[in-house]
């Protein structure tokens, strides 16, 4: 097992603390940081600006901690889906979708999910493990095409807040003047609503939002989504109509659309009753059939009637693009089978 820890995931400040134990001078913290997160070097001895001796002295205890992809697929309309190996010999998977003048990558927290939605092949696996930060921002720096990412989306496997301690420090950095000095309006964070984590992260971030909602039903989104029994959809949105969405940060909702389930007129309008109110955009997306499920996603036509519905309401409503679903890319597909394997 190797001893050695690794730089890439560390703050300025624990980078600071650590190389003053080691004797090294303390604005020897600012060049390591400029290497990992501005040059992105991938190891310590691209860090030309530290004498060799120091290089030797880090190199003792640290490396960057910088891993490439296992395997990537292409599908056909550009969309890449990277395989990565954790440092516990787990997988998990990013997608890197490509639009115009943006590249966005979607990330992963964690290697399965304990939150079981029916819908969802990552669900499907089961709960294996926390990401550390290192490997939340392995996906971000080795990822192709890394320097020209415009835009983060946690929406990989995987529920942030359940890992909200290494997600919110994976942000940190990703925002901070040492590292990259992204705006947080270019993260969205996904969550199905685990509330006391995100009455925190309302409190602690200025990130855009997105809330996975399904069905406008407390009954029916139970049998769907089984965190409506401890977390019910009508006190995430009470919570949500306590914060201001009017100006630059944005709040949206994610509406998987199941053909005779929850996709008649009859739950467009309980939908707009729920969210009546608030400043909010709401994301209509096809169903990505999954193996052992015996939904199926909702016609075009029905898809387009409820779009007009809740747009002649008022509401901000598109039918989102599926992207990367001949290479099991795309919303709820991510599973990793290489992990059977």
């Amino acid at each position: 097992m190797n001893q050695r820890q690794y730089l890439l995931g560390m703050t300025l400040a624990e980078i600071t603390e650590s190389i003053q134990t080691m004797g090294l001078p303390k604005y020897t913290a600012k060049q390591i940081a400029d290497w990992i997160y501005v040059k992105r070097v991938a190891s310590i001895d691209e860090m030309t600006n530290i004498s060799i001796r120091n290089r030797d002295i880090l190199k003792k205890r640290y490396e960057v901690g910088r891993t490439e992809p296992q395997k990537i697929q292409i599908s056909v309309d550009g969309t890449q889906k990277m395989l990565f190996k954790t440092d516990s010999d787990l997988f998990i998977e990013a997608v890197n979708i490509p639009e115009d003048e943006r590249l966005t990558l979607c990330v992963s927290s964690q290697v399965g999910c304990k939150m079981n939605c029916d819908f969802c092949m990552t669900g499907k696996m089961g709960f294996k493990a926390n990401l550390s930060v290192k490997e939340i921002l392995n996906q971000i720096y080795s990822t192709p095409d890394a320097e020209n990412l415009t835009n983060i989306v946690f929406m990989g496997m995987g529920e942030p807040l359940d890992n909200y301690e290494n997600v919110m420090k994976t942000i940190e950095i990703l925002t901070a003047d040492y590292a990259l000095a992204w705006s947080p309006k270019r993260i969205t964070l996904s969550t199905i609503g685990v509330l006391p984590k995100l009455k925190r992260f309302l409190d602690e971030s200025k990130c855009h939002l997105a809330v996975s909602l399904h069905s406008p039903l407390p009954v029916q989104r139970q049998t769907l989504m089984p965190i409506e029994k401890t977390y019910s959809i009508v006190d995430v949105i009470a919570l949500l109509k306590q914060y201001d969405w009017s100006h630059q940060r944005r709040l949206s909702f994610e509406y998987i659309m199941f053909e005779g389930v929850n996709d008649s007129i009859v739950y467009a309008r309980e939908l707009s009753k729920l969210l009546g109110g608030l400043d909010c955009r709401i994301n209509l997306i096809r169903f990505h059939a999954i193996p052992g499920s015996t939904l199926r996603s909702s016609n075009e036509e029905s898809m387009v009637k409820f779009r007009e519905f809740l747009s002649a309401k008022g509401f901000t409503c598109t039918i989102r693009t599926s992207r990367g679903e001949d290479i099991s890319a795309a919303c709820g597909m991510l599973s990793t089978a290489e992990q059977k394997k």
